[in-house]
């Protein structure tokens, strides 16, 4: 009799502190847009299939192209060569190469922000 007394009050205290709880928490109101997952800014809400913006793509991949191209024309600045023709003649290939590059994206509109 005793173990069944002292199992009711504990699960009394269990559920009398559970609905004080429940009473003091700051999420009040339920609604289905604060019950589902965020993820990445996007709301579930809408199509999964949302069109994608394709010349923000090639925009970020030039970025990408020229990020990786000053990365190596730096190292050819701060290097001491002792043969400076050597020199001379790697960076002017690699700043050819990207002006050349940079030259066809202008002729093909690829650098437009706006459509």
């Amino acid at each position: 009799m005793k173990v069944l007394m002292t199992s009711l009050s504990m699960m009394m205290i269990i559920n009398m502190m559970f609905v004080v709880t429940m009473m003091m928490s700051k999420k009040k109101k339920m609604s289905r847009e604060k019950n589902t997952p965020f993820e990445c800014g996007f709301s579930n809400l809408s199509s999964a299939r949302m069109p994608f913006s394709i010349h923000f793509f090639l925009v970020a991949t030039l970025f990408l192209i020229f990020d990786i191209e000053i990365s190596i024309i730096m190292p050819m600045f701060n290097t001491k060569m002792t043969n400076m023709k050597e020199w001379m003649t790697s960076s002017m290939i690699t700043i050819a190469i990207l002006m050349l590059g940079l030259m066809h994206e202008w002729n093909n509109n690829m650098l437009e922000w706006s459509k």
